[in-house]
């Protein structure tokens, strides 16, 4: 088990060999596995790859991210510039079918609607416009479609956490209702907690995950 300031160290260490990250402008904090990240960042994207940058370290068994997104002024795009890119971006992404997913910008802050039958294809939406110039934060409120029933959509993530050769499937419970997924359970990390909720969100009828699963050192 680490200590708090071993945790800390550890954080500090890999946002600093992550060539996507400035470290030098975030603080790092370390309370009984919790990591609290704070400062201001250049871009959305720095700040989504700091956040995954924290899940890789072990010992790590939850994030809260303070981290501001203060846009230098090369960077400041107009709404409408910003809006028209991501609409251009999600056109150019074959993953997501043509129209299904519609945006709205708000001082920088990108909302996505729309529905699909994916989760990766929600997933993929927010890949296209993270890295925009302008874009502050984003907001995923594309939904997925119903079409499995309950048995099939909890057969299927329970046959994919078995194949998950680094994780013991008996130690997460499955339940489905209603195209809502709940997990519990233990893990033997965050960034295998994120594994397996991404297990889950890729059977087809999935439209919600609760993720209640217990990061266990």
């Amino acid at each position: 088990m680490k200590t708090d300031r071993q945790l800390q160290q550890d954080v500090i260490d890999e946002l600093r060999w992550d060539a996507a990250v400035q470290a030098a402008h975030i603080g790092v904090e370390a309370s009984e596995g919790v990591v609290t990240l704070s400062g201001q960042v250049d871009s959305f994207a720095e700040k989504f790859a700091a956040a995954e940058a924290a899940k890789r370290v072990a010992g790590v068994k939850g994030l809260a991210m303070d981290l501001e997104v203060k846009l230098p002024g090369s960077s400041m795009r107009s709404d409408a510039d910003i809006a028209k890119a991501a609409v251009s971006a999600l056109e150019w992404n074959v993953s997501i079918p043509t129209g299904a997913v519609q945006v709205k910008v708000d001082d920088g802050f990108v909302t996505l609607t729309g529905e699909v039958d994916w989760a990766y294809q929600r997933d993929s939406a927010v890949e296209s416009v993270r890295p925009l110039l302008g874009v502050r934060g984003v907001n995923n409120a594309v939904m997925l479609r119903a079409h499995a029933a309950a048995k099939d959509v909890k057969g299927k993530i329970e046959a994919a956490l078995q194949r998950l050769a680094h994780q013991d499937s008996k130690a997460v419970s499955v339940t489905v209702k209603d195209g809502t997924v709940t997990l519990s359970g233990t893990a033997h990390s965050y960034l295998e907690r994120d594994t397996i909720e991404a297990a889950a969100w890729n059977a087809q009828g999935v439209r919600h995950v609760v993720d209640g699963i217990v990061v266990s050192q």
